[in-house]
């Protein structure tokens, strides 16, 4: 399936989590950033529940030190 994120497109399996986009499909690190899902925040503790569904759009954002 086809999903969006930060504007990228990406293809996943049919049954594709949260925590997995983030740490197998992206290798991204899991600490310091905040996902949403269409608009909706999803919490870190929901990652693994969190199915993805074909044309989602996920924002992570990554926080960052300065000011």
């Amino acid at each position: 399936m086809e999903i969006t994120v930060n504007q990228q497109i990406y293809q996943v399996t049919d049954i594709c989590s949260m925590q997995h986009l983030i740490a197998v499909v992206l290798n991204t690190p899991s600490t310091g950033i905040a996902v949403a899902v269409n608009q909706a925040i999803i919490s870190k503790a929901n990652w693994e529940r969190h199915i993805l569904n074909p044309g989602d759009q996920v924002i992570i954002i990554k926080a960052t030190q300065g000011g």
